[in-house]
């Protein structure tokens, strides 16, 4: 059998009737875990990182980068002072690398030599609520991902930021493709060797008027094409290249040939293959010529050595000449003393000077 309600009871109307209730556990659980959490955060978030710069940064190379990190602490926050640089390691299942630190009152530098060079902590004393770093001078190798931990026991804050380092496009260059014969398609380029993707381009006229309206424009290749090409389009073109980071630019001056004559073309072609064949047939005839003549020379110095008289002989020395010079002097003269026999004749020898001797 139930009992009695006594709010229900009669007995009770001339008193207020208070009925008892009891608490539920759930509610209870709940209760807790909200102020636990709230201690928790209390303590976690004694010392906190105020800075609220943007946490992606984009910077050219060779620039000089702050990486804002500022904090404050409280009374609660009684330990050591650390604070830490690290980069973030993109592979997750591997630690991040450490590159400088302050604690106990000194500066440590965990990157390597090359790395750190011109890396720093900007205040002289971090401990005063200024832990930003900075970098004189960037890098490719100094792109990532940057995290500045501040603790002091209990409390502890962090904050990252992404540095992205991108290159400046170098000076472009420009040249013309196909000619620049009026009624031909001509095609300007412009080209950079170096920068950081994506490289943008654009093409104006700084001479003659507005880009023809013609002309198809290519911005992530640099060309500028002109399908009929005509005295109009001459003039100073610029090409400007640019990117995040930086623009460079390039200049060319386009210039309009007129074709040569086909008639005129055709008949200088013939005129110097005639001239070209006589020239040839003069040459080979020449040659003949030359061979003909030398033949004949040939044949004449043998006709000449065949109708030669026969050399003359050797005249005799002067001493023979003159000793039978001197016989025949003394036959004479014998001759002359003793008159010649009459059963035998003699004829008188002679001198002959172009001899030498008597004939």
């Amino acid at each position: 059998m139930n009992a009695p309600n006594p709010c229900l009871s009669t007995s009770f109307l001339t008193r207020p009737c208070v009925r008892r209730t009891s608490s539920s556990p759930l509610s209870s659980f709940m209760i807790l875990t909200v102020l636990a959490v709230f201690l928790k955060a209390d303590v976690t978030l004694a010392v906190k990182v105020t800075s609220n710069g943007a946490q992606t940064i984009q910077m050219a190379q060779g620039e000089r980068v702050t990486l804002d990190c500022t904090y404050t602490s409280t009374p609660d926050d009684i330990g050591e002072l650390d604070i830490e640089w690290s980069v973030v390691s993109p592979d997750t299942t591997k630690k991040d690398h450490m590159i400088t630190s302050y604690t106990g009152g000194r500066k440590y530098i965990h990157g390597d030599s090359a790395f750190m060079k011109g890396v720093d902590f900007t205040a002289a004393d971090p401990s005063q609520g200024e832990a930003s770093l900075s970098i004189s001078s960037l890098a490719a190798y100094h792109a990532g991902t940057y995290q500045c931990k501040v603790k002091k026991t209990p409390g502890v804050d962090s904050r990252k930021i992404s540095l992205i380092v991108l290159v400046r496009p170098s000076v472009p260059k420009c040249w013309v493709n196909g000619g620049e014969a009026v009624g031909v398609p001509v095609s300007l380029h412009c080209s950079s060797d170096e920068g950081s993707a994506p490289l943008l381009y654009s093409w104006r006229r700084e001479s003659g008027g507005p880009i023809p309206s013609d002309a198809v424009q290519y911005s992530h290749t640099g060309e500028l094409l002109i399908s009929n090409h005509s005295i109009s389009h001459n003039g100073i073109y610029s090409c400007e290249v640019s990117n995040a980071v930086g623009k460079e630019s390039c200049r060319i001056n386009l210039q309009a040939v007129k074709p040569p004559n086909r008639a005129g073309v055709i008949s200088g072609t013939i005129v110097g293959c005639l001239l070209l064949i006589i020239t040839v047939l003069l040459v080979i005839w020449l040659l003949i010529f030359k061979c003909d003549r030398n033949r004949q020379d040939k044949e004449f110095s043998n006709e000449i050595r065949e109708d030669a008289p026969a050399p003359e002989s050797r005249p005799t020395s002067r001493i023979s000449s003159f000793r039978s010079g001197v016989a025949y002097s003394q036959v004479d003269q014998s001759q002359k003393e003793y008159p010649p026999s009459t059963h035998t004749s003699y004829s008188t020898a002679k001198y002959d000077s172009r001899f030498g001797y008597a004939v």
